[in-house]
């Protein structure tokens, strides 16, 4: 609460001993501190899975098929136009695109995907998290750097923080066995950053990790943000057990109260912290608005990974709003990069 940074093991003291409400304080006085003028920000986005198919298989994860699965898909050209074509409709300025890590899926075809959309359409794609990236570059035979070069002249503007789960390999290795290693994760987003591409950092707790992973967590998203500087947001999000391999009771809403409080409180160099409609429900991202949270995130107009491990929140614009403004705070509409578009 004095502006100073505080270490690991303070954080990890804050995760065992902290009362939610103590913690919630200090979160809101830091969130109101850096964004003094009173508003909540939200972007009009949608969510399109371009494919199901993935290789990896994470224990996590109700969504993905395996190859040969009857429910399998690549998404098709007409598909993903009236997608898009909607959600500019209802003003959306956000794509956010990902899938599966589909072997039947060329680079070339990814590319060619990028460029029709931005060809046609003017919106902004925020697209294709490090998993997405390290495995079009392994496909194609190109290095992390060049992969990001072709897809930016392609089109793509900057990345999601997806595929972080937890930063920590212990847990990765369980979870997810077949995934990217944390360094791995760190390094697409360490090359975006100096490419002057704009991402973001997610959180994927409650699953199989202790406390002190997630503190781990949050400081190598901070000491990356000391080098860099590139991430504009992080994202903590609950773990969702149902239809998962995994399984599991998931977490609570204190738990997640409070570690986003403390997310704010170590994330003393993120501008923005994003609270979780899509895994909370909208009563509870309410409330996260005055536990360090300063924006509501995407509107979403489609989402279904985590529809798929049984969370089926769905939150209206309207609702949106409704909530920011019964929480003392300006509803903005924002761009990806945080820039304003309309105040209600």
């Amino acid at each position: 609460m004095a502006g100073q940074r505080i270490s690991a093991d303070e954080a990890l003291i804050l995760f065992e001993e902290g009362d939610l409400l103590s913690l919630g304080q200090a979160a809101n006085l830091i969130r109101n501190r850096m964004h003094p003028e009173r508003i909540v920000t939200f972007v009009i986005d949608r969510n399109i899975n371009y494919t199901n198919i993935c290789k990896v298989g994470c224990r996590f994860c109700a969504f993905y098929r395996g190859e040969n699965h009857p429910d399998g898909y690549v998404i098709n050209r007409e598909v993903l136009f009236a997608k898009i074509r909607e959600t500019i409709d209802h003003g959306g300025t956000q794509l956010l695109m990902q899938g599966g890590l589909n072997p039947n899926l060329a680079f070339e075809d990814i590319l060619n995907m990028v460029r029709d959309i931005k060809d046609n359409f003017d919106i902004h794609l925020h697209s294709f998290s490090p998993p997405e990236i390290v495995h079009f570059a392994e496909q194609a035979n190109l290095t992390i750097r060049q992969t990001l070069l072709k897809l930016r002249a392609a089109g793509l503007d900057s990345l999601p923080g997806g595929g972080a789960e937890i930063l920590v390999d212990r847990v990765r290795k369980y979870i997810s066995p077949r995934k990217i290693s944390w360094q791995q994760w760190m390094a697409v987003m360490e090359e975006a950053h100096k490419l002057g591409m704009k991402t973001t950092a997610t959180m994927m707790f409650g699953s199989v990790e202790t406390l002190a992973d997630r503190v781990k967590h949050l400081v190598r998203v901070r000491e990356q943000q000391d080098k860099t500087g590139g991430f504009t947001a992080f994202i903590p999000w609950s773990f969702q057990p149902k239809n998962t391999e995994l399984g599991g009771t998931g977490t609570t809403g204190h738990d997640y109260l409070k570690t986003l409080a403390i997310s704010r409180i170590v994330l003393d160099n993120v501008p923005n912290i994003q609270t979780s409609w899509v895994t909370q429900g909208a009563k509870m991202a309410q409330v996260s608005l005055w536990f360090g949270a300063n924006d509501f995130g995407g509107t979403m107009l489609e989402e279904n990974v985590v529809r798929a491990a049984g969370a089926n929140f769905r939150v209206p614009i309207d609702e949106i709003i409704r909530c920011i403004k019964d929480a003392g705070y300006t509803p903005v509409q924002r761009r990806t990069d945080y820039s304003h578009v309309k105040r209600f």
